[in-house]
């Protein structure tokens, strides 16, 4: 039920076109002491009387002002206080670190030219790794939030190697996880002030996804295998995979980077203010 007391944390933000041609924003909301989600709807002149800070991930709202549907889970909202104000992402010692953790796995690649390879693209993009979000959404998506994503990815890696799979190729599956999002960079905009996050329009207009861009430098280079797992790491067409896990007589290996990347995906979290 809404009340004027709760403190909502706010879980998902956008705006998008109406076909009147005004903007329209969503804003998704969770009570933290239920868990209960609210989805609401911001019409062009309360979002012009707001500050986009105010729907960072992680912040916590209350709302001023709104009409609500019958069930109390969906609202129209004219106004909203700032509680608490959300972490944007990782402070930039822990950004150095969490970079220089990355740094030490691709130093793990026994094969020379392979880790040339990798390191060469984080060294010429540091800057653009320290603060890339890991998503616009769905996971870590604060700044720094691809570091962590990846460095997950390879703890995940390290277990399964370690447990299960010791004939697997270690310098493969390394750079498979260091380089599956690296498109992320390029793909996402992340504003350091606000912490919002959106799509980079002018590279958009030269590839299709994060994973095209991983895919077509490693082929470019040379590093074939890898190029597939990062191909096929969204598993599904329809979820921007160019290569479809459902096809037959796949490689055991290509499997491996999505189940890794969807579990970090998964129980990441996502926004900072959650890392504890």
């Amino acid at each position: 039920m809404f009340s004027t007391e709760i403190n909502y944390e706010v879980v998902t933000f956008s705006v998008g076109d109406t076909k009147a041609g005004t903007k329209m924003g969503k804003l998704q909301l969770k009570n933290p002491e239920s868990g209960e989600l609210l989805n609401c709807i911001l019409w062009e002149e309360a979002l012009n009387r707001m500050d986009s800070k105010l729907f960072r991930c992680g912040n916590l709202l209350r709302i001023v002002s709104a009409s609500f549907n019958e069930k109390f889970n969906n609202c129209l909202v004219n106004a909203l206080e700032l509680i608490k104000e959300a972490k944007t992402g990782l402070e930039p010692f822990e950004q150095e670190k969490t970079y220089q953790d990355l740094v030490d796995y691709i130093n793990k690649i026994n094969d020379a030219k392979l880790k040339d390879f990798v390191l060469n693209i984080y060294e010429e993009n540091k800057e653009k790794i320290l603060i890339a979000p890991g998503a616009k959404l769905m996971h870590h998506n604060y700044i720094g939030g691809l570091m962590v994503h990846t460095l997950e990815c390879l703890q995940y890696a390290d277990a399964v190697i370690s447990t299960s799979f010791q004939r697997l190729n270690k310098d493969e599956i390394y750079a498979g996880c260091l380089l599956h999002d690296i498109g992320k960079i390029f793909e996402y905009k992340i504003d350091t002030e606000s912490g919002l996050i959106d799509y980079e329009e002018d590279f958009r207009k030269d590839w299709i996804t994060h994973s095209q861009y991983g895919f077509s430098i490693c082929m470019t280079a040379g590093f074939k295998k890898i190029a597939r797992m990062i191909a096929a790491h969204h598993a599904r067409a329809d979820w921007g995979a160019i290569i479809d896990l459902n096809e037959k007589d796949l490689e055991p290996i290509i499997y491996l980077i999505h189940h890794i990347d969807d579990l970090s995906a998964k129980f990441g979290k996502t926004n900072v203010s959650m890392l504890g």
